[in-house]
């Protein structure tokens, strides 16, 4: 469950609250509210270690200057809200284009996140609903969706649910376009078009 607090707060309060907390409760911004976020899965956090390393291998091997932090705030732009991705791919050259990035690790332009992703936790709605309506207004060019536990409704992600990953792109209209990966499914990446993983091993985290 995530808890709230009972005030709206604007997105300089809302990092300057993060400044007194412990780094080991993670705490996101919805239009003014701050969220506490539930305590990650070990399995969740085995899968998002497996994508960043994955993920990182691949730039490595293509010679791409992009690079994963290990904690980055999400500005939303013209709104009260502030996302820390499970996985954010940031374009290393662009950040001297970012307002925040040299005091505070805080990314806000879309042309710096060439990929966003989300491993499913029990707050599966934010994921399928709110952060996709926010990613794609930001402009993203590329975001999945890791539902390893099947929690989203089967409408999102059909019946009988299982495991899957939703990788969406941006089209030439701004808007997001998806495709569903299951089992020995190969994932089709924008970004990495030769990336050879099948859903099934990211569910697994091994190859």
């Amino acid at each position: 469950m995530t808890q709230s607090l009972q005030k709206l707060f604007t997105f300089d309060e809302f990092v300057e609250f993060l400044k007194t907390q412990p780094e080991n409760i993670c705490y996101e911004l919805y239009d003014g509210e701050i969220i506490q976020m539930p305590l990650p899965k070990g399995k969740h956090e085995k899968i998002v270690a497996f994508l960043v390393m994955i993920l990182m291998v691949e730039c490595h091997r293509l010679k791409l200057e992009y690079g994963i932090p290990s904690k980055t705030l999400v500005k939303l732009e013209n709104k009260i809200s502030g996302y820390f991705p499970d996985v954010l791919l940031l374009n290393l050259p662009n950040l001297v284009n970012e307002a925040y990035w040299e005091n505070e690790s805080i990314i806000t332009k879309a042309e710096s996140i060439p990929l966003v992703i989300e491993v499913v936790s029990t707050n599966w709605r934010d994921d399928y609903h709110k952060k996709f309506a926010d990613y794609e207004e930001m402009g993203i060019k590329e975001y999945w969706i890791v539902d390893y536990a099947a929690l989203g409704s089967k409408e999102l992600i059909g019946d009988p649910k299982q495991p899957i990953i939703t990788i969406y792109s941006l089209n030439d209209e701004g808007e997001y376009r998806g495709k569903q990966f299951r089992g020995d499914d190969r994932i089709e990446s924008p970004t990495f078009p030769e990336l050879n993983l099948t859903a099934q091993q990211i569910f697994s985290a091994s190859y």
